[in-house]
């Protein structure tokens, strides 16, 4: 068939109260996660600063000046790409030469484009070549096939998504199919592997989206067995918001002298107030939220919690007081996700409640506030939630719900 995905939504549970949730075989089910830090709470205090425009970006290049296959250029025309955002601009002639890229930028530069253009191109040239595309999130896989879909409309190439939280049957019916692009979640990823379903022996591109993230989530086992499973001549092009020593010592192991390439982005906290509000005992915790999100200026809000079971719980509670929410967690089906996201984005819900893997891949442009009901585990982390709100060069509001013995 043409170039296509298959997007499976799992469960048809609508998510309210009192509805089982289904819990996907893969990554979801897995201990995952780093160890905490202590974060000192006057860290979660600071005005909103009015941050000057920066400086306009003149692109070294236009999109006609890559060597793209003509039906690349012509489905870039379709799609009205005509300037490259910085990360393309610097990031897509490197890749179109086979090199090793290391591009450090965060959401909503065009990193997807930026390595999805030129393995489309040498898939499209090359019937030998084959790529792995690994994300920490059903959510960001999902975002980066509707990308490749778009990008590679009327190539036939064949695809595969590999994620939690749907049925393995489809998937192995796509795997069977010997597709040349695979894009999944690390965890589901292995489970493939682990049954013989996939196999990575010919896959000679592989791309790591968000890796600080999917080693933040503690994939780095996972992501090194996966690795170490493909076509030993390989291109890798790895995409990175943060570099840490884990980070860098994954690309030394994988990489050849890749070039890097650095987009400077402001700091996502800077158009952000942020304020702790104070509690003492879990009843007095709850009743300063709903509090909070009575006021007219919270709108539209993100709120964290730790776990699936805290999620569900404070969702509960503030379901049955009457507030228009829905949770999202890693032991949703996926279905289950994609409707609230829909709704969350439609404005037909005013308040999402989740975990930490709603913290990126996630891009929603008019979320006026963040409140982290639970601190997070680490200072990253923080910085993470807090860049969902405040976009567009709009202030944002942050509150981190703190202990009273904590402030002290």
């Amino acid at each position: 068939m043409p170039y296509s995905y298959r997007s499976y939504n799992g469960a048809s549970s609508n998510g309210r109260p009192g509805n089982k949730q289904r819990r996907g075989p893969s990554q979801n089910n897995r201990n995952r996660g780093g160890k905490s830090e202590y974060i000192d709470a006057r860290r979660f205090v600071a005005a909103a600063v009015a941050v000057a425009p920066a400086e306009e970006y003149v692109p070294t290049h236009s999109f006609e000046d890559f060597a793209f296959t003509p039906l690349l250029q012509a489905n870039l025309i379709l799609k009205g790409y005509t300037q490259p955002s910085p990360i393309q601009d610097q990031a897509i002639r490197p890749a179109l030469e086979g090199k090793d890229v290391l591009g450090m930028a965060g959401t909503g530069t065009g990193k997807t484009a930026a390595f999805a253009l030129p393995i489309l191109h040498r898939l499209i040239e090359n019937p030998d070549s084959s790529v792995l595309i690994i994300a920490p999130t059903r959510e960001l896989a999902q975002q980066i096939e509707m990308e490749c879909r778009s990008l590679g409309k009327g190539s036939g190439l064949m695809g595969a998504i590999l994620i939690g939280g749907s049925p393995m049957r489809p998937q192995l019916m796509d795997l069977a199919a010997r597709p040349r692009i695979v894009i999944g979640t690390p965890g589901r990823i292995k489970d493939h592997l682990e049954r013989g379903s996939l196999r990575l022996e010919q896959f000679n591109i592989v791309v790591l989206d968000e890796v600080d993230r999917m080693l933040d989530m503690g994939f780095v086992r996972d992501i090194r067995s996966i690795l170490d499973q493909m076509h030993d001549d390989r291109q890798s092009l790895f995409f990175s918001a943060t570099m840490n020593k884990e980070v860098r010592a994954l690309i030394e192991t994988f990489s050849k002298d890749p070039v890097t390439i650095k987009i400077q982005s402001s700091v996502a906290s800077e158009n952000v107030h942020q304020d702790v509000v104070h509690y003492s005992g879990h009843d007095d915790k709850l009743n300063k939220l709903k509090e909070l999100l009575s006021k007219d200026e919270v709108s539209k809000v993100i709120i964290f919690d730790e776990t699936q079971r805290g999620v569900e719980r404070l969702y509960k509670s503030l379901y049955d007081h009457g507030f228009p929410v829905d949770s999202m967690h890693g032991g949703k089906s996926q279905g289950q996700r994609q409707r609230a996201l829909k709704s969350f984005k439609a404005n037909q819900i005013n308040f999402l409640v989740a975990t930490d893997v709603a913290a990126r891949g996630i891009d929603v442009a008019d979320v006026t506030h963040v409140i982290n009901y639970s601190i997070p585990k680490v200072y990253d982390d923080y910085v993470h939630r807090i860049g969902r709100a405040g976009r567009a060069g709009k202030t944002g509001y942050a509150y981190t719900f703190v202990e009273t013995y904590q402030s002290r």
